[in-house]
């Protein structure tokens, strides 16, 4: 289930969710000064990239067309709530410790 989760989420965040990458951290005394280049998202970045080939960013185009960010979210938002689930069902079904059963 996590690693369904992953590749829903890792879809997510390279195709539709925005990043602002640092280009220059200076500092004055004790000031940082940051400056960030336009939110652009992974996706974005490997597009305008000389360094990608051609048929790499085809590829991810192609990719990209098929895409829904709705229905991505829609599928993460499911997948956490099964996990949620599972994880509330083992947390009643944790044993008693062996002070409790003493105690009793």
């Amino acid at each position: 289930m996590l690693n369904e989760l992953y590749s829903r989420l890792r879809l997510y965040a390279n195709y539709f969710q925005p990043v602002m990458k640092l280009v220059e951290k200076t500092r004055t005394g004790s000031r940082v000064t940051k400056k960030y280049d336009k939110a652009r998202t992974p996706y974005g970045r490997v597009l305008t990239s000389r360094d990608i080939a051609k048929q790499v960013k085809e590829d991810l185009r192609r990719d990209y067309k098929e895409l829904n960010p709705v229905t991505l979210g829609r599928e993460i938002d499911r997948l956490l709530g099964r996990l949620h689930s599972v994880a509330e069902r083992k947390a009643e079904a944790k044993p008693c410790s062996t002070l409790e059963y003493i105690s009793t």
